[in-house]
């Protein structure tokens, strides 16, 4: 599979523009981290890749088709988990999927759910009410479904908000197992989540692409920017932007991105969360 956004440009009736000109090309088998500040545009893209919205400029094409040609095709090749994904309070995590199920077109889905269940870690909660279960519980039938129909394209915002460190970690690695043989887009605001699964980065901000490449690109564009100080020393310094503060034995001890580095800096090996932030602080300076 092979998607292609060709300047593509979204302007809500509002008149809030949340894409400009943007393109980029997707080819399966992949798992793309999209990350960018909130408002940035990832939910705009994510609802055009699944035709729930239409670009007001630019065009997608879904291998080497117009993507309003081929939307049957897309609907029938899709799994996706929006933010905003509602679940029905009152069935239980399997009457919920069989119903996702028949709305997908799935026949005879009795083993399929079952096996959803299973690679979400929801196998104990299978008949139990959703109103009964925790957010992070919540989160995973909202995965399990997307799952459904074995998918060649995986659409996934914002996924393992809501879960804990353990499950974050279960769910990347199951993110990358799919990936061997799918497109597999992943939004997020957690820069572990990317590090540890994506082969590619798209980094947006202000509806523009800022970013696109290895994790290793990024951060090697981040090399000689990244220093580490006491924030005693830094009372009158501008131009950093701090990323982290440790409290210490000696003081506070900081870390700061910034396109010069003051003497009283030692420097250090960027992380991608700092060549992240350096990358949006630079355009945010511009």
């Amino acid at each position: 599979m092979e998607i292609n956004i060709q300047n593509v440009s979204k302007t809500y009736p509002n008149g809030k523009q949340a894409l400009k000109n943007l393109s980029l090309n997707l080819r399966s088998p992949s798992l793309v981290g999209l990350l960018g500040p909130n408002g940035a545009g990832k939910s705009t893209l994510m609802k055009l890749l699944v035709a729930a919205l239409l670009p007001t400029g630019g065009e997608i094409l879904l291998d080497g088709q117009p993507l309003v040609k081929k939307e049957r095709k897309l609907k029938a090749d899709l799994g996706y988990l929006p933010q905003d994904f509602g679940l029905f309070d009152e069935l239980s995590v399997t009457q919920f999927l069989d119903y996702m199920a028949a709305l997908k077109g799935l026949r005879r889905p009795g083993e399929e759910i079952r096996e959803v269940i299973r690679q979400v870690n929801l196998t104990e909660k299978a008949k139990a009410k959703i109103r009964t279960l925790s957010g992070g519980q919540r989160q995973r039938v909202g995965i399990a479904q997307a799952l459904l129909g074995n998918p060649r394209l995986l659409i996934f915002d914002e996924p393992t908000v809501g879960l804990d460190p353990e499950e974050r970690i279960h769910f990347r690695n199951l993110f990358s197992h799919m990936a061997q043989n799918r497109l597999v887009l992943l939004s997020t605001h957690i820069i572990e989540d990317v590090q540890s699964v994506c082969g590619q980065i798209v980094v947006i901000h202000h509806g523009r692409i800022l970013f696109a490449g290895t994790p290793e690109q990024l951060i090697r564009s981040a090399e000689g920017h990244v220093g580490v100080f006491w924030e005693k020393d830094a009372a009158q310094e501008r131009g950093l932007s701090i990323t982290a503060r440790v409290n210490t034995g000696q003081g506070i001890r900081c870390r700061a991105v910034g396109d010069l580095l003051p003497d009283y800096a030692g420097a250090e090996e960027p992380t991608l969360e700092d060549a992240y932030l350096y990358l949006i602080s630079r355009e945010a300076a511009q």
